[in-house]
């Protein structure tokens, strides 16, 4: 299969996984790494995150016209976002990301181990809090989730929407359309980082983008008709996918 057509299928199933779930990263990134081996690291960044940011928003746009989505607790989570991912960033020149890589499976298998465990979590929707307490507390979540994000990143999506449904009392419908809306106010900002630099082959970015917002109509679609059901089995299995994943990762980067 020629690297153009892997690479564009790859963007459509991509789009379709993270508009259900999160975790499209790990379908889109590693096709392009393997299709274009040669090319800069920094240039599959910056066109990778200019693909996923268009079925993002896209995603976000759908939910957020069938469901009714926290602006006044989304707004200041998104500038927490951003902070926090600037932070993780610049903390990312200065310390080593080595424990993060041993301990990210750990954790992942703790979430995943709550989730089946809990067989009722995030299946209704009934918000924990109100108000600004609720703002407060998705700021924190996001804050923290951004700053991961900017230091480290794989699997800020499935953190994202794990903490909104356990510690804000949302569904899964609910804590997926939020998680979409942070991740175009941080994957907008690293876009611009690459875009400045010259790091986004657009002739490639620009198919990656439609084949992705096409998924991402298919997966948003899906979600909204199989509601939290859908939502929590996608997410199982995307978590499960990032613990073999950083797993495998972890183990070299140990020994």
């Amino acid at each position: 299969m020629l690297p153009l057509t892997t690479v564009i299928l790859a963007s459509l199933l991509a789009g379709c996984v993270d508009a259900i779930a999160g975790g499209g990263g790990l379908i889109q990134l590693p096709a392009m790494i393997a299709a274009y081996p040669a090319a800069p690291a920094a240039t599959l960044f910056g066109t990778n995150k200019f693909a996923s940011v268009w079925g993002t928003s896209w995603a976000a746009a759908a939910y957020g016209r069938r469901i009714r989505l926290p602006w006044h607790a989304l707004v200041p989570a998104v500038a927490a976002a951003v902070g926090g991912a600037a932070c993780g960033a610049w903390l990312a020149t200065r310390v080593s990301d080595h424990w993060l890589r041993v301990m990210l499976p750990v954790i992942l298998s703790t979430v995943l181990a709550y989730t089946l465990w809990r067989k009722d979590l995030g299946r209704v929707h009934a918000p924990a809090f109100r108000g600004s307490a609720e703002a407060a507390a998705a700021a924190g979540i996001a804050l923290t989730i951004g700053t991961y994000d900017g230091l480290f990143g794989p699997g800020t999506g499935s953190f994202l929407v794990f903490f909104f449904v356990r510690v804000l009392g949302y569904d899964f419908l609910h804590a997926s359309g939020c998680a979409k809306v942070i991740n175009i106010a941080t994957n907008l900002a690293a876009l611009a980082v690459f875009a400045t630099g010259g790091h986004v082959w657009w002739p490639l970015a620009v198919g990656m983008a439609c084949a992705n917002v096409a998924g991402s109509v298919v997966g948003t679609h899906l979600a909204l008709r199989g509601g939290s059901g859908l939502v929590r089995g996608v997410f199982i299995a995307v978590v499960s996918v990032l613990i073999l994943k950083t797993g495998y990762d972890a183990w070299f980067a140990w020994t």
